[in-house]
């Protein structure tokens, strides 16, 4: 079995702008049945996030609720990720290249690991 670390805004929830607050985030459904499947197999899920780092203010209630509401099945959820401009990481993935839509049928595709 694997571990996966996945990011929440941008990866499995998307915003209509920068200045969206976070209670107004969207939920991307293929993408959350994507993890929920690996985490029915057996995989480790773990959601870590950024929410807070810069203002300072604790999201850690409302990311709870909108994954609980958004119905995302997880190992763990991990507040306090660091901000940053560049992810260098031997394994990362940016969710473009790990999630294709075909824009014929606007169908979204993940890549097999």
């Amino acid at each position: 079995m694997k571990t996966y670390i996945v990011d929440i805004d941008g990866t499995i929830c998307r915003h209509d702008s920068k200045t969206t607050p976070y209670s107004r985030a969207k939920p991307i459904k293929e993408r959350i049945n994507f993890f929920n499947q690996l985490h029915d197999a057996g995989h480790t899920i773990i959601y870590w996030t950024a929410r807070g780092q810069q203002s300072g203010i604790d999201h850690s209630d409302l990311t709870k609720k909108q994954l609980d509401e958004w119905g995302v099945k997880r190992t763990e959820l991990r507040m306090n990720k660091p901000s940053y401009d560049y992810w260098i990481d031997d394994k990362a993935f940016n969710v473009q290249d790990f999630f294709m839509t075909d824009t014929r049928t606007g169908e979204t595709k993940s890549m097999t690991l």
